[in-house]
This record gives structure tokens, C-alpha cells and sequence, in this order.
């Protein structure tokens, strides 16, 4: 939750520095960042999945294994710099509406965007070794410390230097840098490492056979997350993509939830037998609706009373209908998070490869006819479409039957009541008070109905620990 709250601090101190054009391109920089991390090949997944089946083997198994993949994620991550660079110069240089003078910073920014790709790449062995390892504490601070500084040194920079983006890269660069230290110390303490680097030629061609299906996913998924805001920039321009982002950036801190219960079951998902893997997925998807459900409920009724308050009424009206639209996709995109990793975890990456490969022309097709139909509204639309399709997808081949998804037909009822409020009825009026207090209302009343006996008593644990008036 603190990268949600540092979001929620410096995206208004962001635009009131830098502007909304300087802040959709910064948004465009930082999609090429995580784009390119497609030159980790997979090496972070294999080397999480291949330390969680080591369990407590030798230590200098571990440790081999580890150099391994962060040499060769190093090597490859050289390679993505070397090809970012002309790629990046070409894009921003003859397809990125923008005015001329922006345009001169944006390419002199390009060397930094290149030497983040390597620090990219390391970075996913850093996060699959502790993964594998279970440590989990040590992960997360290592990571909250270093996206506190990736969000914020960038805008001490703006603030002392002013918006140039040829200082705002290098400077978020500098945030990327430190996670990488954060982690590596991490690493040494809980893999543990052997200082002296070696390479197992023998784990080379199992972590590339892994990998490849994981690179694929990897080539594919970004653009189907983060295709939009670059023909958002290209179709529409720069302030569109801040229209787009800012919302969508708020409502995907609910993934939060999905992403660290996936990360934390995956190297179980690695180990246990077939029947404990399904009890665990199947338990996990329950819980994952019934948190998400009444979230983002409340967060399609609230979305444009808070974007107000948050960034102001001008971007509110701009951006309310986008956050409500995601919202709806975010609710599919939770639950896919569980299928995608027990996939991966199960030797089978394959098979989210071949999911994304079937959806990719299809969902590129309909964004750019929904960008130049209805602007970034089209966008956030083709975009919960695909998730509520992949979600499918990954939920059927991952084992959950026709009867499971029965258990999910409510929520999705009361999200698209949520939805006739905000889309139907003015703010104020009587209508869209009833409809949105049913819709909030039965959306708490189905979590508690339909929570697993383990949240239900998580939450009364906790209701034991309460002060009590005496």
C-alpha cells in the first residue's frame, strides 16, 4: 500500500511542477522502462521457480544458480539498451505529437532510458531469488524504498531544477538504481550468496526452455497493458495520455492485493502436490472477490467526487468516466493474476503465452477503433474488455469449472449496478443515492456471506485486538 500512498501524493505535486504534457510523456518514459524489461527472458520467473523446488538444498546450489541467471539477465539487459536506443529516438522523434522544444529534451533523455534496461533486468533475478526464498518482508521493503524513490527524486529534481525531462530520467533512473542495491543486499543475506560469481553451464538451456514461453508472455503483455498510452500519445497527444493515466494509475493500486497473494503463493504453487495447488488457487480466488468486489464497487461511486478533490474538477471531467470504465476491467484483471502464476509455476508458461498470442490482434484492432471513435474512453474500454477476456481464458485452462464461475456471476452483478449509477443517473439525484447505496450495500453484505472460514477468522482476530471502551 505505500507505493498507493506516494502516488496519491506526488501525482498532483507532479502536474502542479511539470504540467499534464510533460506528465504524459513522463508516463510514456516510464511504459518504455517497463516494456523493456522484456530482456529479463523469463530469468527472474525460472530462477523464483528453481530456488522454491531447491527448498533447503546446499547453499552454494542456490547461490550458483542465482549468478547464473543475474549474469546472463545482465548480458541481455546491455543488448535491450543498445536496441532501446535507436527505437525510442525514432518513436519520440517522428511519431509523438509534441511541441518542438519538449521534443529536444524527450531525445536528450533517450542515453538514461537506454542504460535503464540493464537495471531492469537485474532487478528480476534480485526479486525471483527472494521470491523463491520466501522472504517476502525483505522483498517489499527493499521494493516500497526504492519506488518512494523512483517517484520521488524525480520530483525534487523538477522542484529544484524545474521540469526539464533530460534531469526527470536520469533521476528516476537513480530510484531504479538503489532498488537494485536494496535488493542485492537482501540476496546476500537470504539466498546466501557466494561472493566469488560462477556460472552453470548445465542451467543455461532448463532456464532458457522456461524462459522462452515467460519472454513471449513478456513481449506480448506489455503491450497489451501498455500499448494504449503510446497510441493514446500518438492518435490524441501528450495531455490525453495524462487524461488516461492518471486514473488508470489510481484504480491499479487495487492489484496490489492480487499481485502480492500470486507472488507469495507462487513458489508453493512450484511445490505442493496437484489437489493442495487447486485447494490453494480455488481459496485464493474467493478471497481476492470478495476484497475486490466491494473496492472497487466503492470506487466506481466515489471515482469522480475524488479525482475533485484529488487532482481538481478540470481533470476530474476528463478522466472520471476512464477510472469507472477500468475499474470494471481491474475486477477481471484481480482475478487473473492466481491462474497466470500457478501456470507458471507448474512448468506450464506455454499456455499464458499462447492466451496472449491469441488475444493480441484482436484487442490492438479494437483499440485503435475505439481511440479514434470515443478518444481515451475507447481506450479504457478496449482495455477492460481484453482483461475480462483473459481472465476467462486463464481461469478455464487453469482448471476453474462452469460451477466455480457461478459463485462469481453476484459481484459481477452489483459492479454493473454500481456502474448504471454513476453512468445513468446525474450526481445528486435521488436515483443514483438508491441505486449506489444497493449496489455498495449488497456488495458488503455478499463479502461477509461469501468470505473463506481463514478471512472471516483473520477479521475476527483482529476485532479481538480492538480498544474497548470501558
Amino acid at each position: 500500500m505505500a507505493p498507493a500512498a506516494v502516488i496519491l501524493i506526488t501525482v498532483p505535486a507532479y502536474l502542479r511542477l511539470i504540467g499534464d504534457v510533460r506528465y504524459g510523456v513522463l508516463v510514456i518514459v516510464w511504459a518504455f522502462l517497463g516494456y523493456f524489461g522484456v530482456f529479463d527472458l523469463g530469468l527472474g520467473r525460472a530462477i523464483a521457480r528453481h530456488i522454491a523446488n531447491l527448498g533447503h538444498a546446499d547453499p552454494a546450489k542456490r547461490s550458483e544458480a542465482f549468478w547464473t541467471a543475474l549474469m546472463l539477465n545482465a548480458i541481455f539487459g546491455v543488448i535491450g539498451g543498445l536496441l532501446i536506443w535507436p527505437i525510442s529516438q525514432y518513436y519520440f522523434a517522428a511519431h509523438f505529437q509534441v511541441a518542438e522544444p519538449l521534443r529536444v529534451e524527450i531525445l536528450a533523455a533517450i542515453p538514461w532510458l537506454a542504460a535503464a534496461v540493464p537495471v531492469a533486468t537485474i532487478s528480476g533475478v534480485l526479486n525471483g531469488a527472494l521470491q523463491g526464498r520466501e522472504r517476502f518482508m525483505a522483498l517489499n521493503a527493499s521494493s516500497v524504498f526504492g519506488t518512494v524513490s523512483f517517484h520521488l527524486l524525480p520530483l525534487v529534481v523538477a522542484w529544484m531544477h524545474g521540469p526539464d525531462l533530460a534531469w526527470l530520467v536520469p533521476a528516476a533512473l537513480l530510484g531504479r538504481v538503489i532498488t537494485c542495491v536494496a535488493l542485492f543486499v537482501q540476496c546476500h543475506r537470504y539466498v546466501p550468496l557466494n561472493m566469488v560469481p560462477s556460472v552453470r553451464r548445465d542451467l543455461v538451456a532448463p532456464f532458457f526452455r522456461y524462459g522462452g514461453w515467460v519472454t513471449v508472455t513478456g513481449i506480448i503483455g506489455p503491450v497489451l497493458t501498455t500499448l494504449d498510452r503510446f497510441l493514446i500519445g500518438s492518435i490524441v497527444g501528450p495531455p490525453a495520455v495524462t487524461y488516461y493515466s492518471v486514473p488508470f494509475s489510481l484504480v491499479s493500486q487495487a492489484t496490489i492485493l492480487p499481485n502480492s497473494l500470486s507472488s507469495a503463493l507462487f513458489p508453493r504453487f512450484s511445490a505442493v502436490p496437484k489437489e493442495e495447488c487447486h485447494r490453494l488457487m480455488s481459496e485464493g480466488l474467493l478471497t481476492l472477490s470478495v476484497i475486490l468486489t466491494p473496492l472497487l464497487v466503492a470506487g466506481i461511486l466515489i471515482m469522480e467526487n475524488f479525482l475533485t478533490w484529488w487532482v481538481g474538477p478540470g481533470m476530474a471531467r476528463n478522466s472520471a468516466f476512464v477510472g469507472e470504465i477500468i475499474s470494471l476491467g481491474l475486477w477481471f484483471n484481480g482475478l487473473a493474476y492466481l491462474p497466470y502464476f500457478r501456470l507458471q509455476a507448474q512448468g506450464r508458461p506455454d499456455l499464458v503465452a499462447k492466451c496472449h498470442l491469441a488475444e493480441l490482434i484482436p484487442y490492438l484492432a479494437f483499440l485503435v477503433f475505439a481511440l479514434n471513435t470515443w478518444g481515451v474512453v475507447g481506450a479504457a474500454l478496449a482495455w477492460s474488455l481484453r482483461a475480462a477476456v483473459d481472465a476467462m481464458l486463464l481461469l478455464w485452462i487453469g482448471g476453474v469449472t462452469s460451477d466455480d464461475f457461478k459463485a462469481y456471476l453476484l459481484p459481477i452483478l452489483l459492479l454493473g449496478i454500481a456502474s448504471i449509477a454513476v453512468f445513468c443517473f446525474p450526481m445528486g439525484s435521488f436515483p443514483r443515492l438508491a441505486v449506489s447505496a444497493s449496489a455498495l450495500l449488497g456488495s458488503l453484505a455478499w463479502t461477509w456471506w461469501a468470505s473463506p472460514d481463514s478471512v472471516r477468522k483473520f477479521v475476527r482476530a483482529g476485532y479481538q485486538f480492538l480498544p474497548r471502551s470501558r
